[in-house]
């Protein structure tokens, strides 16, 4: 009896001991850290995990906008840990879970905090899970002061969400950051009659009585601020362009108004995927929103637009732009928001390109004209930011853009034709599916072209005279 007493002492020890080394061995671990370190936006995104699929279930309510979520995120942890951080504004989180455990979670600002039970060792895979509910933006301070960029959006005729550059977490919990790009499925449940539309491939719909549930898959990496759903009573027009499938989402009373803006969309697809490269996704097409929007957004594989587009008198050049993005700046994105001219320079002077293709010399000189008076004129010069720096609130001067596109043509002025297509071709290889900065693109151009371009590239990034023509 003594001896039996004896051993289950020692057990208790034993195990108490064993439930302090795993604590302690949890508790020494590093956590990730709250944020990428990216110049502008040090707080987006997060360390020590890679997000490699999100599943969205969403229910949205017409009257209040209250959606309630539930975000599973299957992940690949990319340092041991103890705890890690997801990007969430907003909502009541209701619950957090590990691997199906229920799991202890802090909130502070937009940073969401889930404690680890068991440790998560470098090279593990896990899920989480997070349950959430609320009114997206309700209560959150935006990071920067821009028409759009804010995620989730109500209007009269139903909803869009507009994330560029930091709106993702105001409406799912996400690694918040270009650098964590991952695959995606949607699955949105919303009122009769209402439509969803939202990015890749429409995999089912669900009539479920009052309500309809639209599944959504996106199979090729993709950076959370493109992610998108869109509400309204849209009606379906679909086409091909090659093997491409074409699907346009419209307020079904604007359809013959708005068709013949994007009619030229195959044309646009076979054009750029012959000097850029094939296209890189599976479909494409465009949602308009039925409301008035001060901004067109690349969303990936189907740009968003305002109904107002189609009173646009360069509508073309809007819709090309936002086309050419799926190449430059979805499919090779930005390695930090620095790195925006990436972005928007490319898809200004592919809008260029188009008119050459399609009108000839004569109208593409004097797009590229417009753009030079702009950005040279003696005021303009003054107050612009350096494009290759703009800092967080010029991310979008149309300096980035115009200056942009000109440092684009003064390369192809540089280096001719043959070398300049070649350069496009072989950035556009050298970063699909990923990430791209400006170092790496002058490397690239001065390898393909043979010529020293460091000098060039300084005068046209970083220093505020316009070079000549």
């Amino acid at each position: 009896m003594t001896m039996l007493r004896g051993v289950v002492v020692l057990i208790g020890v034993l195990v108490g001991l064993l439930s302090w080394q795993v604590t302690q061995a949890i508790t020494s671990l590093s956590d990730g850290a709250p944020g990428l370190d990216d110049p502008y936006f040090p707080t987006l995104g997060n360390g020590g995990y890679d997000v490699l699929h999100y599943t969205l279930d969403i229910a949205w309510e017409e009257a209040s906008n209250v959606i309630d979520g539930l975000a599973t995120l299957d992940a690949q942890a990319t340092q041991d840990l103890a705890r890690f951080n997801l990007d969430l504004g907003g909502f009541e989180v209701l619950a957090a879970r590990i691997d199906g455990q229920d799991v202890s979670f802090s909130r502070a600002g937009r940073e969401l905090t889930l404690e680890a039970r068991r440790a998560l060792l470098r090279g593990q895979r896990f899920q989480a899970q997070i349950a959430y509910r609320g009114v997206p933006q309700q209560g959150v301070e935006s990071l920067i002061d821009l028409p759009f960029g804010n995620g989730w959006e109500r209007h009269a005729q139903g909803v869009y969400v507009a994330s560029q550059p930091q709106g993702a977490s105001l409406w799912f919990p996400s690694n918040d950051h270009p650098l964590d790009k991952a695959t995606y499925t949607f699955h949105v449940t919303v009122p009769k009659p209402y439509v969803v539309a939202a990015n890749g491939v429409l995999i089912a719909t669900e009539d479920l009585g009052t309500h309809t549930r639209a599944t959504w898959e996106v199979r090729q990496p993709m950076a959370s601020y493109l992610a998108t759903v869109n509400i309204g009573r849209f009606a379906l027009v679909e086409g091909r362009a090659d093997s491409v499938l074409l699907r346009d989402y419209y307020p079904a009373r604007l359809v013959h108004e708005l068709e013949p803006v994007f009619a030229s969309t195959p044309q646009m697809i076979a054009f750029f995927s012959n000097i850029f490269g094939p296209y890189p996704f599976e479909t494409y097409g465009v949602v308009v929103a039925e409301a008035r929007l001060a901004f067109a957004l690349e969303t990936q594989t189907l740009s968003l637009f305002g109904a107002n587009i189609r009173n646009y008198h360069d509508a073309e050049e809007v819709v090309a732009h936002e086309l050419a993005h799926q190449w430059f700046g979805n499919s090779v994105s930005p390695s930090n928001w620095r790195e925006i001219w990436l972005n928007e320079g490319f898809a200004t002077y592919a809008s260029a390109l188009w008119y050459e293709h399609a009108y000839g010399q004569e109208r593409f000189q004097a797009f590229m004209d417009d753009l030079y008076r702009v950005i040279a004129e003696p005021s303009f010069v003054a107050s612009a930011p350096l494009i290759g720096d703009p800092g967080a609130a010029d991310m979008f001067h149309i300096a980035v853009y115009y200056r942009g596109a000109w440092t684009l043509h003064a390369l192809r002025q540089r280096v001719g034709d043959d070398a300049f297509f070649r350069i496009l071709r072989r950035y556009y290889a050298a970063h699909a599916n990923g990430h791209a900065t400006t170092d790496g693109f002058i490397a690239l151009a001065e390898a393909e072209s043979g010529h020293e371009l460091g000098d060039f590239f300084r005068a046209w990034l970083y220093e505020k005279p316009v070079p000549g023509r």
